[in-house]
């Protein structure tokens, strides 16, 4: 297939994820504020038909009254609606994402020759060996002793999860770890559902059907991978908008700055869920994990700061000429890299004028190492140092 048809693959995926990925996280958070919201009945007749918790809103001019029983109903409804395309569509778009973007090319965007990820194929079963693996000893995990104690599994979870951010870091590309981290996170959160989540449900629904009791095992496990699937989401949603940003996924500490990235993006989700039930606290959250989680990112800015670069004034002559040799091969109206059709986020290299406009930019990349790609234009740490000292000049 060619570049150009490649690219309109690309997009198309893209787009497709970004609008389930929508659809499923809109949903899982709906229902995380739904069961933190929900009061008991006050009507007898609906603690009879084993009611636990039921809700009153208003939205869109209209009225709702959802309700959540026990277990189950007494008896099933004739349709019943359920959640689990947008999960497996997102999964599934992002997947093909990760072959279009990282697999097919591995060169460009997953590896790094600095790194210690095998080159080519190699590496991207390395890179598929984390995303199943996570899984394996997640989901391992959560059916051990471990479960019944919620503090010392979540300890656990998150150390391994820094474990594996760290191992990833100095496997691949600062833009490949990060999404590769992301995509090991994603994987779980869909297993949950295909693996645990649905699977206890249809059981519940069968047992209903015949007219037994449900297993509560089966509630408590969806609960307890739903409520996981909930502190997954802000680091995976990092992890995707982080190849825009090399300042974070390529700096020298980018393992430290994944780790307290994602811990802050767990902190200010957990802020949210305790301030769902903030009426049982007449009123009142504690702003504790909101600040946590901001004093993380905070923290991580300051470590990620750039050092100042030492040296004389480099003029826009030379500058043009480094850009020229290690740059334009990709940033050109037509790239003559393989496999690109157009160049990367349609930055042009190809007038003073155009480099002038990208100075601010061109200091991250190059500081951080992300541009080259793998620096696979050899791009010599002399030229790198002169590149930064003309776009951090005044």
């Amino acid at each position: 297939m060619s570049a150009y048809w490649l690219d309109w693959l690309s997009l198309l995926t893209r787009w497709a994820h970004l609008i389930v990925g929508i659809a499923w996280i809109g949903a899982s958070f709906y229902f995380v504020w739904l069961d933190n919201h929900l009061d008991a009945p006050d009507d007898e007749a609906l603690k009879a038909k084993g009611v636990a918790g039921e809700l009153w809103a208003v939205h869109g001019g209209g009225f709702y009254n959802p309700q959540k029983y026990r277990l189950g109903p007494p008896q099933m409804p004739g349709h019943l609606h359920w959640f689990y395309w947008e999960a497996y569509s997102t999964w599934l778009s992002g997947f093909a994402m990760l072959v279009l973007v990282y697999f097919l090319n591995p060169a460009l965007n997953l590896l790094d020759p600095a790194r210690a990820a095998p080159a080519g194929y190699a590496g991207v079963a390395v890179a598929l060996g984390f995303i199943v693996g996570g899984w394996i000893v997640y989901d391992g995990l959560c059916r051990s002793p471990l479960a019944k104690a919620g503090w010392m599994l979540q300890a656990v979870l998150a150390l391994l999860l820094a474990q594996a951010a760290f191992a990833l870091c100095w496997l691949f590309s600062g833009r490949g770890a990060f999404i590769l981290f992301g995509a090991m996170l994603g994987t779980m959160m869909v297993a949950n559902v295909a693996m645990v989540i649905i699977p206890g449900q249809r059981r519940m629904v069968a047992a209903i059907a015949a007219g037994q009791a449900p297993d509560p095992r089966d509630a408590q496990r969806g609960k307890q991978r739903s409520v996981h699937n909930t502190y997954f989401t802000l680091p995976v949603l990092l992890t995707m908008i982080s190849n825009h940003y090399a300042g974070v996924s390529n700096a020298p500490r980018n393992a430290l700055a994944l780790v307290l990235l994602a811990a802050a993006g767990a902190a200010i989700r957990h802020w949210f869920v305790l301030r769902h039930r903030a009426r049982e606290r007449a009123g009142r959250t504690s702003p504790l994990t909101l600040i946590t989680g901001l004093l993380l990112i905070a923290v991580t800015a300051a470590l990620l700061q750039p050092p100042a670069v030492g040296g004389g004034p480099v003029g826009m002559a030379r500058a043009q000429a480094i850009v020229a040799a290690r740059c334009t091969s990709c940033h050109a109206e037509r790239p003559s890299f393989p496999g690109l059709a157009a160049a990367p986020k349609g930055v042009l290299f190809d007038s003073p004028a155009r480099i002038e406009a990208r100075r601010a930019a061109i200091a991250v990349q190059v500081q951080s190492g992300a541009m080259p790609p793998g620096n696979l234009t050899g791009l010599g740490d002399d030229e790198r140092a002169e590149l930064l000292r003309w776009a951090r000049a005044p």
